[in-house]
């Protein structure tokens, strides 16, 4: 159940202009870990900048992600709205990843403990997973390539319905990150075409 102080913080969020959809995902002991607005018609940046002075007042540890209905996606779903990357994190001491994505205003948290290459692929696909979308593939490979400058990371899935194979790659400073990036790569096309169960 929503607490007074939630429900004040998300009505003064859901007060910014342009604001469509507010969620709000915390972490197992109740704190409130990530928030996320749907805006339209508004500068996604200066959007973010207002609601990060709210929400540090309310919850300073929040992170704050705001979805611009708009913006080229990363992975679109139904409706126009995307699925995008908020955090991924590997805990070198259990050796699990953790990644959350969002989609609508919603929170979708995937775990694997298969390392940063290999793991940040497997928790995008639970974390997709968590949001409604069911995913008729199998994780193949996941592989950083030398280049000349840099070491992107290549995801490859092979559909469980006709053995056809999806690529995807991505590159940024961590394998997890480059792995996840990588994975919603290779999902873009396949899951822009579906809706969301919720």
């Amino acid at each position: 159940m929503m607490s007074r102080t939630e429900e004040d913080f998300e009505l003064e969020i859901r007060s910014l202009p342009g604001v469509m959809n507010v969620g709000i995902s915390h972490l197992d002991n109740g704190n409130v870990d990530v928030v996320t607005l749907v805006v339209t018609g508004q500068d996604p940046s200066l959007t973010r900048g207002i609601a990060s002075q709210i929400a540090s007042l309310y919850y300073p540890e929040a992170a704050v992600v705001v979805e611009d209905t708009k913006a080229a996606p990363e992975l679109r779903g139904g409706e126009g709205l995307r699925v995008a990357l908020v955090r991924a994190d590997f805990n070198s001491s259990d050796g699990v990843c953790r990644v959350e994505l969002s989609y609508n205003g919603r929170i979708g948290v995937g775990r694997a403990g298969s390392g940063p290459l290999i793991g940040g692929a497997e928790a995008t696909l639970e974390a997709l997973r968590d949001l409604g979308y069911e995913i008729p593939f199998s994780l193949t490979a996941v592989v950083n390539v030398a280049t000349v400058s840099n070491w992107p990371v290549i995801v490859t899935l092979r559909s469980l319905a006709d053995d056809a194979y999806r690529f995807g790659i991505a590159e940024s400073e961590e394998d997890l990150v480059s792995a996840s990036r990588a994975t919603l790569d290779a999902l873009n096309r396949f899951l822009s075409g579906l809706e969301v169960s919720h």
